[in-house]
């Protein structure tokens, strides 16, 4: 027998694993099930490519034994095992792992296990999270001597060699007290036992059989039971899977009770292997658009579980979406509930996206309409943020517009509809459709018969400026800039009649606005306010105002409809110096504004001007 100290680096690493890197003890369990899986997976393997190697493969699996009288609980495998210098090697230095670098940036970092990444063995120690000592036994397959390694988690641990080792390794904790206060729990308990690998063990390949008693004819006998499912749905082929396993899985990860919408399963293989089983439900969570709502699939590793919501594998705007996805190799920090932003997980968030956005575009229209009814304002919010996915975004998108007011339409079928010489994709932002509908910027539009599109969610207002065309058409809101939609007007000589009225209505509502202009858009509303073609528009500068983001004041342009009787009068009492023409101007514009929804910035004058006006006329 040997009596060894631990490297430095490895005494501290010891320390931060029992006070402050592992937020919840109960991974420890699944850290022991995890490094067992691992060497039943590699015996299985070795003794395929060495067929004199003289392993037992025959019945390969996971045991766990606890002792309440002695308060130890032991984990055991059949598998690879280790050789006395790979337990000094793996278990009591981890010197091939890098540490003292790494705990150098792990105590340079504000977050405790940011930087620290895991490698072999190192989750082993997680078990002094919950054991005063621990023992751990093993044998090499091939080998017929054993070792016996033990530690109390200080500074030394003792190595011995043992004749009668099995194959394989089983580590026995001496458990500390329960305390209620510092997480630590009777892991002696059964029930205990099982809720752990079930949470996180119950897909593993190799059955976890738990020791119990079982009563039968008033004798007590002890045997073993398989307490895992090993069912990882993910990782058989859909023929081998009856629709209900689907729905009963998809129930059991997301705790909706209804069906879901789509399932997708994908499969990549090669250089970087991972499964993925995802789930689109078949309506929207009542939380889909509050902030604090967690997003992203389970992430599992070799079908290990590792955390619930992995947002580094799911975009916001794809939120909604439920499932597994299961690598076979990924960079976790030593407790695995924190992910690197290495390549893989980016690469593999960018083909789940494509996945699940192919599948929505190849969905049957009564699926589709399910699907967007529910959830197309928050796909929507990738037009602003995933400018690699937008074309798709935008093909699967469905807007309502004045062509049909039952049935959306896609950008496609706009376009296939556009008439003869139209160059944009008209539309226009509100409060809703029948706002949008009686609005005076779309009078024109709906006389020459023009297809505009009405946005009413929020999103709307964020996407339009940011996404400049389709299929090679602009995008371009009625009510921004100027329009040209050939009215038959003779809008050049009607400027010059109206010259003077304009240059005086835009000095004496200056304050308010930058220009009066004549409108072509207007066919029975007497005026109507625009903005420049960049301008933000007033609902997403409240937008902007309601996050605390102040904005310098925007004025816009009041639009006149020359042929309207009130501006008619308008220009004749400006013209013979009538008074109370300005009132009557600051009347129009306000009118204008109540039209498109806004509001006035002083609604006492303007009812009190209005009830002038009304006595005056009676």
């Amino acid at each position: 027998m040997e009596t060894l100290e631990f490297q430095a680096e490895a005494r501290q690493l010891l320390q931060l694993m029992v006070h402050s890197i592992y937020s919840n003890k109960d991974i420890f369990l699944r850290e022991l099930i995890s490094n067992a899986s691992d060497a039943l997976d590699k015996v299985r393997l070795a003794a395929f490519q060495d067929k004199d190697l003289n392993a037992e493969t025959s019945d390969l699996h996971i045991e766990l034994e606890a002792d309440k009288q002695q308060r130890t609980l032991t984990v055991r495998d059949n598998g690879i095992g280790m050789s006395r210098d790979e337990v000094v090697d793996l278990i009591g230095t981890i010197a091939k792992s890098g540490t003292a670098e790494l705990l150098r940036k792990l105590k340079e970092s504000k977050d405790s296990s940011a930087d620290l990444i895991g490698q072999f063995g190192v989750g082993f120690y997680s078990s002094f999270m919950v054991a005063d000592k621990v023992t751990l036994v093993t044998r090499k397959a091939g080998q017929s001597q054993g070792t016996r390694w033990e530690s109390e988690g200080e500074g030394t641990y003792t190595i011995d060699s043992v004749d009668d080792a099995p194959q394989g390794t089983s580590v026995t904790l001496h458990l500390k007290p329960e305390d209620a206060e510092d997480h630590l729990f009777d892991y002696t308990a059964e029930y205990k036992i099982r809720e752990i690998v079930r949470r996180y063990s119950d897909f593993i390949t190799w059955p976890v059989r738990l020791k119990v008693e079982k009563t039968e004819n008033d004798e007590t006998k002890t045997e073993f039971e398989t307490i895992n499912s090993m069912k990882a749905l993910w990782a058989r082929s859909k023929d081998e899977v009856a629709e209900d396993e689907y729905k009963e899985f998809y129930r059991h990860i997301s705790h909706d009770w209804t069906d879901p919408l789509e399932i997708i399963q994908m499969q990549a293989e090669g250089t970087f292997e991972y499964q993925a089983l995802l789930f689109i439900p078949s309506r929207a969570p009542l939380d889909l658009f509050m902030r604090e709502s967690k997003r992203g699939p389970q992430l599992y590793v070799k079908r290990v579980f590792i955390m619930d919501e992995c947002e580094a594998l799911m975009p916001e705007y794809l939120r909604f979406v439920k499932g597994v996805v299961d690598a076979q190799d990924l960079s976790l920090n030593v407790s695995r509930e924190i992910l690197q932003q290495d390549r893989q997980i980016q690469l593999m968030r960018r083909r789940l996206v494509k996945k699940i956005l192919s599948t929505i575009k190849s969905m049957d229209a009564e699926k589709y309409q399910t699907f967007w009814k529910e959830f197309g304002a928050a796909v929507k919010e990738g037009l602003v943020n995933d400018f690699d996915n937008r074309e798709s975004i935008l093909e699967i998108a469905s807007f309502a517009s004045t062509h049909d007011p039952e049935k959306p339409t896609t950008l496609k079928g706009y376009v296939e509809r556009m008439k003869d010489g139209q160059e944009h994709i008209y539309y226009l932002t509100g409060a809703s459709r029948s706002i949008i509908e009686n609005s005076p910027h779309m009078e024109a539009f709906k006389a020459k018969g023009y297809e505009v599109l009405i946005l009413t969610d929020a999103i709307d207002e964020m996407w339009v400026g940011s996404v400049p065309e389709f299929d090679g058409r602009q995008f371009q809101s009625v009510a921004k800039g100027q329009v040209d939609l050939d009215t038959g007007s003779d809008t050049e000589e009607k400027s010059k009649d109206f010259a003077g009225l304009l240059s005086w209505m835009t000095e004496t509502l200056k304050d308010n606005i930058k220009e009066v202009r004549l409108s072509s858009r207007l066919t029975t509303s007497p005026a109507c306010i625009v903005g420049d073609s960049n301008d933000v528009t007033p609902t997403l500068e409240k937008m902007y105002r309601a996050m605390g983001q102040e904005l310098p004041p925007i004025k816009r342009i009041l639009e006149l409809n020359p042929d309207h009787a009130l501006v008619t009068s308008l220009r004749k009492a400006h013209e013979e110096n009538k008074e109370g023409a300005a009132e009557t101007a600051e009347l129009l514009y306000g009118i204008a504004l109540l039209a498109e929804g806004g509001e006035l910035a002083d609604a006492p004058r303007f009812t009190r001007l209005l009830a002038d006006r009304l006595a005056q006329a009676l």
